[in-house]
């Protein structure tokens, strides 16, 4: 997958991605709107289909709510690659067929770089400064969640498979 990058810096948390006064949207797209409108209003209107976020560690720590990965899927975000990330975040974001990856080298890259990301091999390749970050690949099954489109389809498709 290829995209244009946003950057974030540590610790970005759940309210900042989607505020809570927006828990009452359940529809990706409606969520969409209003991603991270606190603390970057222009990333709603500006963000493309195709984009990837690059964060630095703990993104998405806070609280468990699952609109923020919904909101990033609603607004395009096809990747996030980062330091690391919250525990719960990383299982909603796989649940919904959001992958992320956890590179070392995620501060080499700049906001506006075009990056293309192998999710099978975590090979990471910044067009714009011709280099190579190695991220950890996610395992198999997980993998094939996200290529599912997520937890339920994956379930959909074991029990077709059955």
């Amino acid at each position: 997958m290829y995209g244009n990058v946003w950057k974030f810096g540590d610790d970005v948390d759940t309210d900042a991605v989607i505020p809570g006064r927006y828990l009452v949207i359940n529809d990706p797209e409606g969520l969409a709107e209003h991603v991270f409108e606190g603390v970057r209003p222009e990333f709603a209107r500006n963000v493309k289909v195709g984009d990837i976020i690059v964060a630095g560690s703990n993104f998405g720590c806070g609280s468990s709510r699952e609109h923020a990965p919904l909101a990033l899927k609603g607004a395009g975000i096809r990747c996030i690659v980062g330091g690391s990330f919250a525990r719960i975040f990383f299982r909603n974001a796989i649940n919904i067929g959001l992958p992320l990856l956890e590179c070392a080298d995620y501060d080499r890259i700049d906001e506006g770089d075009e990056i293309e990301v192998d999710l099978s091999t975590g090979i990471i390749t910044n067009e714009t400064k011709n280099e190579q970050y190695q991220a950890t690949p996610l395992p198999d099954f997980l993998q094939r969640i996200v290529e599912c489109g997520g937890l339920i389809e994956y379930a959909r498709e074991l029990v077709q498979d059955a």
